[in-house]
């Protein structure tokens, strides 16, 4: 029997030192059994590499900034959609989503399918937000502060205790052991992700991570736990294992549940000297290792684009233990015409 033949957009395809999960998500998307896939690449860079790997996605269109406003997405989306007829798009940066989660009911209108969390699901659990998201739903998280000015710092050792991690409201992390350390990430993160900075306890201790997808009615589609192996210096796990933790998967039902989460998710976590978890945080979109959960039995990009199309899907009930990930990077030859083509034209 032929299978359906499904256009889906996907973000995030700078497959660089601190990946974003694209051209994982999209490598999922080549091996989901229930449909055929054209992939349609979204980039912001022209130098972006998923760009270039033309076995895996089919045509790619520059698209504008999230900063541009959301009428200059739509418009540009619009222009894609009217040659390449998309049925799903799957964005893979934070700072995109909120955009999208407003667009949703347009895109819709024009038969374009999402499945994102509500605008209100990716405010509570924001880095900002957390203490009090912990509190609701009752999860250890470690104490942490918004700071909007460099005057705040020398206050925080009213509060914390040295070393402390020092976050950007979207990404970056760094762990500061001074308070000259604490000034100078806050002056690099700032000029990368503007205010406010987040100051969070460091818990000493093993990180996890789990992935998964929740259908937005309390139900847990896909849930997959693992221990990071080897981190990079700028935090991102380099290889991980799969792992059977009931504790993990627990947190994970309990987050859907008591969320009614909509979408996938990355959870982070830590485990300290006294066995016990603290949630670190939540990452409303599928993480850059999301490829892990093909290889252990749960296809969630495949799971995520059916449920975005208003089919049914089954809980996945299994995953293998002792599955791991390695990821490595590669030189790739390209032809320079194309880079000038995405850089003057804007698709290739």
């Amino acid at each position: 029997m032929t299978k359906k033949k499904i256009n889906i957009a996907v973000t995030g395809l700078n497959a660089i030192d601190s990946p974003g999960p694209g051209i994982a998500v999209i490598r999922s998307l080549r091996e989901a059994v229930s449909f055929d896939v054209r992939i349609i690449g979204l980039a912001y860079e022209s130098l972006e590499p998923g760009i270039y790997m033309h076995d895996l996605i089919d045509k790619t269109y520059q698209i504008p900034y999230p900063s541009a406003g959301a009428e200059s997405l739509i418009s540009r989306i619009e222009y894609i959609h009217e040659k390449e007829k998309l049925d799903v798009i799957i964005p893979n940066f934070d700072a995109e989503l909120l955009p999208f989660i407003k667009l949703e009911k347009r895109l819709k209108d024009m038969g374009i399918h999402l499945f994102l969390p509500t605008e209100e699901q990716f405010n509570e659990r924001q880095k900002i937000n957390l203490p009090d998201f912990g509190k609701k739903y009752h999860i250890k998280v470690p104490h942490s502060k918004a700071v909007y000015s460099p005057a705040e710092i020398p206050g925080l050792v009213n509060e914390f205790n040295y070393p402390v991690v020092v976050k950007g409201k979207y990404y970056d992390a760094d762990i500061a052991h001074t308070q000259e350390q604490v000034q100078a990430y806050f002056n690099k993160i700032l000029n990368k992700w503007g205010l406010p900075i987040i100051i969070q306890q460091f818990v000493k201790g093993t990180e996890y991570n789990a992935t998964g997808l929740g259908d937005g009615k309390g139900n847990t589609i896909a849930a997959v736990p693992m221990r990071k192996q080897y981190i990079t210096d700028k935090g991102k796990a380099w290889g991980g294992i799969s792992i059977d933790d009931e504790e993990i998967l627990k947190m994970t039902d309990h987050f859907v549940s008591s969320t009614k989460w909509r979408g996938g998710f990355e959870l982070e976590l830590i485990k300290d000297f006294t066995n016990t978890f603290y949630l670190l945080e939540i990452n409303p979109r599928m993480p850059a290792w999301i490829y892990l959960s093909v290889g252990v039995g749960q296809n969630i990009p495949e799971a995520l684009t059916k449920l975005a199309l208003g089919e049914k899907v089954e809980p996945y009930q299994h995953y293998a233990v002792g599955k791991m990930f390695i990821r490595y990077s590669y030189d790739m030859i390209v032809d320079v015409e194309e880079f000038h083509r995405i850089s003057t034209m804007g698709e290739i």
